[in-house]
């Protein structure tokens, strides 16, 4: 059997068996936290350009963009999975280094809108292309990380999973449509090395990419079924060569969705244990910013690859800036929104404090990556005495997970300045009881 066909069958099998209350639940608060990640980011570039971008998609279809605007299904899927990855606080799975709520979820959401599944229907779709993406992605593993962006490769499976499940493939066109999201999977590291918008456009169009392989799948559009495991497939093209019977173990038995990493932190997760260190020494030293005199930061190699840039010339740059960000933390106390204002990104004073920050790679902590995400901060105050902590995980991590009040607490922070404080509250009423919904058109439009 293909890998293609394993995932399949588990997708079928998902349908019809009960799912443990706690997987409902933990598929809740990806859900939850998607929609807090999508509020701002939908009034922010690049979603606002997608709009003009496909103007001829809009005002029409099945689908709702997050502020209610009529959408196809495909165009919903690319323009609401690019706002949820746009401002960096979307939900990550450590052991793949992805990202696969911003994909998955606003494929889900498109095809429940449009053919009015029920709330249940919706959170199972989401547990499959959780379950069936987080897989893949860690069987690719920091090999296919080194090159590509795992959320727009993997992302892609994530979205077809969970499209392809609302649509009601069978097994066999649910195989060909993972077969042909696979030859769709794209995304480079390198797109977001300068300062651009490309990385949100991974997600979705990874989005986009799964509904149209799951639409096509149900009309007899067949891929090649071993374009996994194949000698010149997914593994070997983009990895080196992964142990897909491991990625395969556990379907049903252990579900990824209750191992997520929910963000505490408005910008790269790569920087976060380093954040969360800098605010324990802020926190235990009881000091001022302006007695510090130099801050080391050692974490792991990805880290510095993705986020080590010291220009920070715009919020999107400044949000993959370890230097900016751990200079915030220390500075204000916090890295949400407001720490990439214009205000905050020319403050001299904070420019100064990251010129003090530098960071370097710490052998031991980076041979655990990608399972553990671990930094080192210490400080040297001015007054010639030093504080130094180990971060072990980041706030958020599922070994130190944030709770149901603090994603509530995210939603409102994050919505509640977009759609107003009555929406917000109605919108987490009906998260949170999601599985009750009888129809998704309208109780999200």
């Amino acid at each position: 059997m293909f890998v293609t066909e394993t995932f399949a069958r588990f997708a079928d099998r998902l349908r019809g068996e009960p799912l443990p209350a706690p997987v409902i639940h933990h598929a809740k608060r990806a859900v939850v936290d998607w929609h807090a990640a999508l509020y701002p980011g939908a009034v922010v570039a690049p979603a606002t350009l997608l709009e003009r971008a496909l103007a001829e998609e809009l005002d029409r279809g099945g689908a709702t963009l997050a502020l209610g605007r009529r959408a196809t299904v495909r165009a919903a899927a690319l323009v609401n999975g690019t706002a949820a990855h746009a401002i960096e606080f979307d939900d990550i799975f450590r052991d793949a280094i992805y990202h696969p709520g911003a994909p998955t979820i606003a494929a889900a959401l498109a095809v429940a809108q449009d053919r009015g599944a029920s709330g249940e229907e919706f959170l199972r779709a989401v547990v499959a292309g959780y379950e069936i993406s987080t897989r893949i992605g860690a069987a690719l593993g920091r090999t296919h990380y080194r090159y590509w962006h795992t959320t727009g490769t993997v992302g892609s499976f994530g979205a077809a999973a969970a499209a392809g499940f609302l649509l009601g493939l069978g097994p066999a066109p649910f195989a060909h449509s993972l077969a042909t999201v696979a030859t769709f999977a794209a995304g480079l590291q390198q797109a977001f090395r300068m300062d651009s918008m490309s990385k949100p456009l991974h997600s979705g169009r990874a989005a986009e990419a799964g509904v149209l392989a799951a639409l096509a799948a149900r009309e007899g559009v067949t891929g090649s079924l071993d374009v996994i495991e194949g000698e010149s497939g997914l593994g070997r093209a983009m990895s080196d060569g992964p142990d897909w019977n491991r990625a395969c173990a556990g379907l049903g038995e252990v579900f990824n969705i209750a191992a997520m990493t929910f963000k505490n932190h408005g910008c790269c997760g790569h920087t976060f244990a380093a954040i969360d260190g800098a605010l324990a020494l802020k926190s235990r030293a009881g000091r001022p910013a302006s007695d510090i005199a130099r801050v080391r930061v050692a974490t792991y190699r990805a880290a510095l690859d993705v986020a080590g840039n010291r220009e920070a010339s715009s919020a999107a740059h400044a949000k993959f800036s370890l230097p900016y960000v751990v200079a915030h933390a220390l500075a204000h106390g916090s890295v949400r929104l407001d720490a990439f204002s214009p205000e905050r990104l020319a403050d001299p004073l904070l420019r100064s404090l990251m010129a003090r920050v530098e960071v370097a790679v710490d052998p031991e902590i980076d041979a655990a990556f990608p399972g553990k995400r671990a930094a080192r901060v210490e400080i040297d105050w001015k007054d010639g005495t030093s504080d130094s902590w180990l971060q072990p995980t980041r706030k958020g991590d599922p070994d130190a997970p944030l709770t149901d009040e603090d994603l509530e607490g995210k939603l409102q922070e994050l919505a509640v300045p977009v759609i107003g404080a009555a929406r917000a509250a109605a919108l987490s009423r009906t998260l949170w009881s999601l599985e009750a919904v009888p129809r998704l058109d309208s109780a999200l439009a």
